[in-house]
C-alpha cells in the first residue's frame, strides 16, 4: 500500500475537472485537458482515493467530502495572497461567475500574457491552470470560486461556497 504524502494543489483541480465533465472520462483525456502528464493524473487520483475524495474505482467524486475540504481546509493548505498588478484572466470576485455580486476596486487575476484585465496576481493551483480553464467554462467557474475561498473576504467566501454547493448538486 502506498503512503499518502499529502495532497498537491492540482489534485483539487483534477477532482473539479471530473465533476465538470458530468460524463465518463479516461485518465488520458484528463491529462490532455488539464495539460498534465498521465503519471501526474494517476498519482493525483491515488492521493484522492487515500484521502477518500474519490471512489476506489475512480468514477465517483465524493462531492460532500470535497466540498468540506474546500470549505474548511483549502485556504489553509493552499492559501493565496494577492500579488503585484499584472495582466491576466479574472479570478475570485473578479471572475464572471462572481463579479455581479460584489462592488470592488481591485481585480484579481491569474497571470497570463493573453490577459485583457489588469489586476493583482493570484497564483493558480498549478502551472497550466489558465489553459485548462479557458477550455472548460465549468472548470473555470469552479476554480474562480475556489480562489474566492482562498483569497476572498468573508462575504466573498460565503457566496463562493453557496455557488459551489449548488454546482456540486448539494444544495
Amino acid at each position: 500500500m502506498k503512503v499518502h504524502n499529502g495532497m498537491k494543489p492540482h489534485d483539487v483541480v483534477v477532482l473539479l475537472k471530473i465533476i465538470s465533465l458530468e460524463k465518463s472520462w479516461s485518465s488520458k483525456d484528463l491529462a490532455h485537458s488539464l495539460c498534465l502528464s498521465n503519471s501526474a493524473i494517476t498519482q493525483s487520483l491515488h492521493r484522492s482515493i487515500i484521502a477518500k475524495l474519490i471512489s476506489p474505482d475512480k468514477q465517483v467524486v465524493f462531492k460532500t467530502a470535497l466540498y468540506g475540504f474546500i470549505e474548511h481546509g483549502l485556504k489553509y493548505v493552499f492559501p493565496a495572497e494577492p500579488g503585484i498588478v499584472v495582466r491576466g484572466l479574472p479570478t475570485a470576485h473578479s471572475a464572471p461567475i462572481l463579479k455581479d455580486y460584489f462592488v470592488f476596486d481591485n481585480y484579481y487575476v491569474w497571470p497570463t500574457d493573453d490577459g485583457k484585465i489588469k489586476g493583482h496576481a493570484i497564483a493558480p493551483l498549478y502551472a497550466n491552470q489558465v489553459t485548462a480553464a479557458l477550455n472548460d467554462q465549468n472548470l473555470y467557474d469552479s476554480l474562480a470560486l475556489v480562489d474566492a475561498i482562498r483569497a476572498g473576504k468573508i462575504r466573498e467566501q460565503k457566496k463562493a461556497l453557496e455557488l459551489l454547493k449548488h454546482s456540486f448538486g448539494l444544495a
